[in-house]
């Protein structure tokens, strides 16, 4: 029995099936002409039709049955069998415009066009060299055996190193590739005995991911310092030369590390602070707390207050309410840009919060105080189990007419914020396993530093020059908790400790952006570019990430429950301590 997977090969190279007769053959017209996707062709050879005993059968396979009975007749011809229900034929249709196109190329035009592509693109990744000469890429197949005339195929599967042997995870490269306008294809493309074949992962390797929590479609892109996946690049009829320029133009200056000069400007590692015993000496007007900002609803918009209670979780009532959809999803700007447009605020003396969204008419007013423990239920928040408390009809309505989809409205229980339990792999969502956890994503509070913001937007003058719309960011674009100013440029990545007011906070490093930070309003619309995280990764990536401000949590916090705590205040214009021990 001889089965042959076509679905890439069709596309530039059928194979010959009078050399290497084959039973089954299977080819996808997405990968043939782009288009339509979903639709592809199971070629059968006769004498092995008789082995496709189906199970089942739906519309349009039979040539009778009885409901009420086991008595089904099945259609005669082998293709009547197998199409179930009505055929994509619209789809179909369009395949003529294709098949026309390979008509007038010809297959074996196609299959030089794109093996000299792919040939040429091999070379230049195999050239490519870090400073120390160690190289940038790892190209998975035969490409090094010595078989006399191998033709090798227009894919292209890799992993980028970094200078010190470490791995590029595919889920930075695939990042940065959609900041360049590049899609590639991630991870193990539905083939895991090649991928763990060429990744060198054993079967205890696997089984030890997965109870790590790695699952296909993850960003869990290194553990223990093996990829997970890989990245493919694919030539098609119509790829071009200068496709494959733009394609190694983005690993040259992305990837490749270049000699660092002495002065290199405001990068990851600095220290410019006159520390004693730690902390700085700077007079008390160098560094203050300039803006403090809540946001009580997970996602949606927050609200600047000049002063505001630090509690167990952080900031009094920060992410302390989200959205749950009907299947289960906690709902996020990345999945409802809804979310972006509903305004939220915090009566301290009326305790209340007031939700209001412009697709509806009416404000919603919530009291702090509601008693909602008969609605008790848990939910899962980024790998961290939450007690949470549901809203009735009336809240939830609310919700669903704003964002367009039916919601469920929930409270973490204010005396149940969870201790962080995320260790391994994953301590990326939790740096402090002491830390009491609202419905953060990691850290309880973020600091941006006005001057970091000031530098950001320099950069992003300097690369608009060329005509284009310059592009302006200010500190709300990134969510902060706290805005500082009287530093200089990313020196918050020093710190290790503050001292605001009377408070005393740990910093746990720096946060990792994503593409949220491209999305801003205008007009009651959400926008979306390639800026800023475009410039930021060009200056601040390290180790797979690209960080931008930094990640709090309140010290007083880290043990015991709120009636054990004395609450303590920020205010704006408090001088921010910092130290770097």
């Amino acid at each position: 029995m001889v089965l042959i997977d076509a679905a890439k090969g069709c596309a530039t190279e059928p194979p010959n099936l009078s050399l290497y007769p084959a039973d089954f053959v299977v080819c996808s017209f997405y990968k043939i002409f782009g288009y339509p996707s979903g639709l592809g062709a199971l070629i059968i050879k006769n004498d092995a039709a008789s082995l496709l005993n189906k199970t089942y059968f739906s519309g349009g396979t039979v040539a009778a049955s009885i409901a009420d009975i086991d008595f089904v007749q099945r259609r005669k011809s082998i293709e009547q069998v197998l199409e179930d229900g009505t055929i994509s034929f619209l789809s179909i249709s369009s395949l003529q415009y294709g098949f026309k196109i390979i008509d007038m190329l010809t297959v074996s035009a196609i299959a030089r066009h794109t093996a000299s592509l792919a040939t040429y693109v091999r070379k230049k990744m195999l050239d490519l060299k870090h400073s120390n000469e160690k190289n940038v890429c790892v190209i998975y197949g035969q490409q090094d055996s010595k078989v006399k005339d191998l033709k090798l195929g227009p894919t292209i599967t890799f992993n980028l190193k970094r200078e010190d042997g470490t791995w590029f995870g595919y889920r930075e490269v695939e990042k940065l590739a959609s900041l360049s306008g590049l899609q590639l294809r991630t991870g193990c493309f539905c083939n895991p005995g090649a991928c763990a074949k060429y990744l060198g992962l054993s079967h205890s390797d696997l089984v030890s991911n997965f109870e790590a929590g790695h699952v296909c479609w993850d960003d869990n892109d290194v553990i223990n310092g093996k990829p997970t996946g890989a990245v493919r690049i694919s030539f098609g009829y119509m790829s071009t030369y200068e496709d494959a320029e733009e394609f190694l133009k983005f690993l040259q200056s992305s990837f490749v590390s270049k000699a660092i000069p002495l002065n290199n400007g405001y990068m990851l590692h600095m220290n410019t602070l006159n520390l004693i015993d730690g902390w700085s000496q700077r007079s008390v007007s160098d560094i203050r707390l300039k803006s403090i900002t809540i946001y009580p609803v997970k996602s949606c918009q927050g609200f600047s207050v000049q002063g505001w209670p630090l509690t167990i979780g952080g900031l009094k009532y920060d992410r302390e309410w989200l959205l749950q959809g009907l299947d289960g999803e906690i709902l996020t700007q990345k999945k409802v840009p809804e979310l972006s447009s509903i305004c939220t605020l915090i009566d301290l003396e009326l305790g209340k919060l007031f939700i209001e969204s412009p697709k509806c008419k009416d404000k919603l007013q919530i009291s702090l105080l509601e008693n909602l423990t008969h609605l008790n239920a848990e939910v899962d928040v980024y790998g961290q189990r939450y007690e949470v408390q549901s809203y009735g009809d009336k809240v939830n309505t609310w919700f669903s007419e704003a964002i367009g989809c039916s919601c469920t409205f929930m409270r973490c229980s204010s005396s149940k914020y969870r201790s962080c339990t995320i260790t391994g792999r994953r301590d990326r969502l939790c740096r402090n396993t002491r830390s009491k956890l609202s419905f953060v994503n990691e850290g309880q509070l973020l600091l941006i530093s006005e001057e970091s913001i000031s530098d950001l937007n320099s950069r992003l003058s300097s690369s608009n020059g060329n005509g284009k719309q310059q592009v302006v960011v200010d500190a709300m674009r990134f969510r902060p908790n706290i805005v500082i100013s009287g530093s200089t440029p990313y020196n918050e990545d020093n710190w290790k400790r503050l001292h605001i007011g009377e408070a005393y906070f740990t910093s746990m490093g720096g946060c990792n952006r994503c593409q949220m930070i491209n999305l801003y309003q205008n007009s009651g619309q959400v926008i979306k570019s390639k800026e800023p995280l475009a410039t930021l990764a060009s200056y601040r990536r390290q180790k797979g990430k690209i960080l931008f401000g930094v990640l709090l949590n309140y010290e007083d916090g880290m043990d015991g429950d709120d009636d054990t705590i004395v609450e303590k205040w920020l205010q704006v214009g408090q001088e921010v301590y910092t130290s770097t021990e």
